[in-house]
């Protein structure tokens, strides 16, 4: 049975909350039904369980539009996604779990040092030959274009981002499954490049939307209109950056699996990979028509299809393979979601409570890493049982080693 309550907003389209259990606050519902009244949103806005306040749009939100595009719907951390591999490891192979974690960060650039200038740790110094020659035959044609026609969306950072992690809720692990066989799992999207075309086009919307004397519910939620000149440029310029985050992830695996061949001292086969964006939008056809699905937060759970739903860096994480609900757009959640801000988590939440969380992870247990604690996100558990109705579990992860990167 469906699991989802109808919202109706004055003014604008329902919304079909997955809520059931994990209520949602009211600041990310305030926004939810901002976005219901725009005018182009096709059918309703459905809010999956993890659904909690957002820059611009509302994380964990699914926007169906026809004839514009909302770039804060997607947000700044465009491709934003998961990536699971299976080896064939045990753990009694990995050995030190000190020395895999310390392998792993040697392997891949991770946090962020220097306001992301000369000497940032979070980026490559010199990149690697095969990362340049990717950059090169990949992008950097299409995004030299699109920075002739908008040079305000030129990043600093390009190749230098590539296979590169990130801060924030972007991580590494080293998970058991319910065979106690090991997993790779990492989350990060396109950096500094996708940042930087997110937050251009938004901008843009916003002056747009002002020109033309567009009222809005939320200015945040500035469109631009298929057939501007705009529109077409921004479809560009995000299929590039979710291009960019799929190959950045698919680099950090690799560079991963070879860490652990050396730290282990023998081949490292992989059985099995699943690979998702959470963050991003698509044409795809929904109740028989063509639509933009934009998706802050969801993965995309057509009938069939796998998933990665994490948890939080003490808690399980979930493999899951799509039920095809009409009603989600073939959506589920991306995560626990958050249950408090990270400035509340910081005061909240003591350096002890965040060992104890964390305990039997090899981790960083320091301040830098307390606003990703644990107890800051929503029980995954109760996310899980909220959207039954949208997926089916396929593997239970529970990690032991979590790699974060932290902003100086």
């Amino acid at each position: 049975m469906p699991k989802f309550s109808v919202i109706p907003v004055e003014g604008g389209c329902p919304i079909k909350a997955w809520n059931s259990g994990v209520p949602f606050e009211d600041k990310a519902l305030e926004q939810l039904k901002n976005t219901a009244r725009l005018p182009f949103v096709f059918k309703h806005v459905a809010a999956m369980p993890d659904t909690h306040w957002g820059i611009g749009a509302t994380v964990g939100s699914v926007v169906p539009t026809k004839g514009a595009v909302v770039p804060a719907a997607v947000g700044v951390d465009i491709g934003c996604g998961m990536l699971a591999a299976r080896t064939g490891l045990t753990l009694d192979s990995l050995g030190d779990l000190k020395h895999i974690r310390a392998a792993i960060e040697a392997a891949v650039p991770v946090g962020r040092s220097n306001n992301g200038g000369p000497g940032d740790v979070g980026a490559w110094r010199v990149v690697p030959a095969p990362i340049e020659k990717s950059w090169t035959d990949n992008f950097k044609p299409a995004y030299e274009a699109l920075c002739s026609d908008h040079p305000g969306m030129r990043a600093r950072n390009t190749s230098r981002h590539l296979g590169t992690l990130g801060t924030g809720n972007h991580f590494i692990e080293i998970c058991l499954d319910e065979n106690q066989r090991i997993w790779v799992m990492l989350h990060s999207g396109s950096r500094g490049m996708g940042n930087r075309i997110g937050t251009y086009f938004i901008k843009l919307a916003k002056s747009l939307c002002e020109r033309r004397h567009i009222e809005l519910p939320d200015r945040d939620l500035a469109y631009l209109p298929q057939g501007a000149e705009e529109y077409d440029h921004y479809i560009r310029a995000l299929h590039l950056a979710q291009r960019f985050a799929w190959e950045n992830r698919e680099i950090m695996c690799a560079n991963i699996f070879e860490a652990l061949r050396s730290s282990t001292g023998g081949a490292v086969e992989e059985f099995e990979r699943v690979h998702c964006h959470h963050n991003y939008a698509a044409v795809e056809e929904h109740f028989g028509e063509e639509v933009l699905v934009t998706r802050k937060g969801a993965v995309r759970a057509r009938q069939g299809d796998l998933g990665i739903i994490p948890g939080s860096m003490g808690t399980r994480s979930y493999i899951v393979r799509g039920k095809g609900s009409r009603d989600s757009f073939e959506s589920c959640s991306h995560g626990a979601g958050r249950a408090c801000g990270r400035n509340e988590a910081r005061k909240r939440f003591t350096l002890e409570d965040h060992r104890k969380a964390t305990e039997g992870v090899e981790c960083d247990k320091s301040e830098g890493v307390l606003d990703e604690t644990p107890a800051a996100y929503k029980s995954i558990d109760a996310v899980m049982e909220a959207q039954s109705d949208l997926v089916d579990i396929v593997h239970r992860l529970k990690q032991v080693v979590c790699v974060k990167g932290v902003s100086d």
